[in-house]
């Protein structure tokens, strides 16, 4: 029995141990695997500790986001996971950009249900006519009057871009990496990792707050996510989005095994330790993989979540999680990190 107490010691010690690391945003590959470990055996105390870690660099603010599906379908892109491209025989809308006013209007719609920030979200490979270009400086700037944070998802982006993109007010550049540099050529074969990670370094050059995740759950290991959030950690992204694939009927990825809910929270747990000071956001997929463990998401680390529809599947309506949140004793604010 004295054995057993003082081997338990030894495990908490070494887990406050990482925290302290954590703290001092120095844990490394094998630290986080190590966190993994451990917290395969014993997953909430692990939670609580990145509750702790958030509290301390986050506070109990809460923001949320909204997006739109500004330009659907049709996309060159290989990506195995998605619904929009070309490749795939989905049920995924096709159209055109939308106008700029419908844009304001639903992100006008999405500030009054209470989001702090709204995206601009077009399919392709990246926005190339002047027209659309046009369009979505007009939608940003009206974004800006109504007075919520207009964030871009518009593909591949050059140094003119955004800079045009920043000066037109775009707050926040959202690129994802989608998977670790190893993991990346089993999900996407028609461009190369190096250009989403150019991305987001042009468009932090910008001056832009830059918005970088990925998606979990595409047949990666723990290891792969690992990677994912240190090559967050060199690019120093302000928000870290984590979606959980939801298999779209027509696409490769349609009968991957889901992830189970304590294995999505152990990665949203394990980002926090890795990004103590960063926003780390749930967003699509979280409905339908966490199910009735979606709360723990906030216990586990993170401090915004993505409310509403997603590109092409439905979400959550918000009330239901402003409900969410109040009753966890947290509240929802555009935090000083969003800034």
């Amino acid at each position: 029995m004295a054995w057993i107490l003082k081997r338990e010691i030894t495990v908490n010690s070494r887990i406050e141990m990482l925290k302290e690391k954590a703290r001092q945003g120095s844990i490394n590959t094998d630290d986080a695997m190590v966190l993994y470990e451990e917290g395969i055996k014993k997953p909430f105390p692990l939670m609580a500790l990145a509750s702790e870690i958030r509290d301390e660099f986050k506070g109990r603010g809460i923001s949320l986001c909204s997006i739109v599906n500004a330009k659907s379908g049709i996309c060159p892109e290989n990506c195995r996971f998605c619904a929009q491209s070309a490749h795939y025989e989905t049920d995924a809308p096709t159209y055109p950009l939308i106008e700029a006013d419908e844009m304001i209007e639903k992100a006008q719609y999405a500030k009054e249900r209470g989001a702090h920030f709204f995206g601009i979200v077009t399919s392709g490979t990246s926005v190339s006519k002047e027209e659309e270009w046009e369009s979505i400086y007009k939608a940003i700037r009206g974004m800006n009057r109504i007075g919520i944070k207009p964030c871009g998802s518009l593909g591949l982006l050059g140094k003119d871009q955004a800079v045009r993109l920043k000066k037109a007010g775009l707050f926040r550049y959202h690129h994802n990496l989608e998977t670790s540099r190893t993991f990346f050529h089993n999900i996407c074969t028609t461009h190369d990792y190096e250009e989403d990670i150019e991305t987001n370094r042009t468009a932090k050059a910008a001056g832009l707050s830059v918005c970088c995740g990925g998606i979990i759950g595409l047949g990666e290991t723990m290891a792969h996510r690992i990677e994912l959030a240190m090559t967050l950690k060199e690019l120093d992204v302000d928000s870290v989005p984590i979606n959980i694939l939801n298999p779209i009927a027509g696409t490769p990825l349609v009968d991957t095994p889901p992830l189970t809910p304590i294995e999505i929270l152990l990665t949203i747990a394990l980002f926090r330790f890795i990004l103590p000071t960063k926003d780390i956001k749930l967003c699509g997929g979280k409905e339908k993989n966490l199910r009735q463990l979606l709360p723990l998401a906030i216990i586990a680390g993170c401090n915004s979540f993505m409310t509403g529809n997603y590109l092409t599947t439905e979400g959550r309506d918000t009330p239901h999680d402003l409900e969410m949140i109040k009753d966890l004793g947290f509240y929802t604010e555009l935090h000083s990190s969003a800034h």
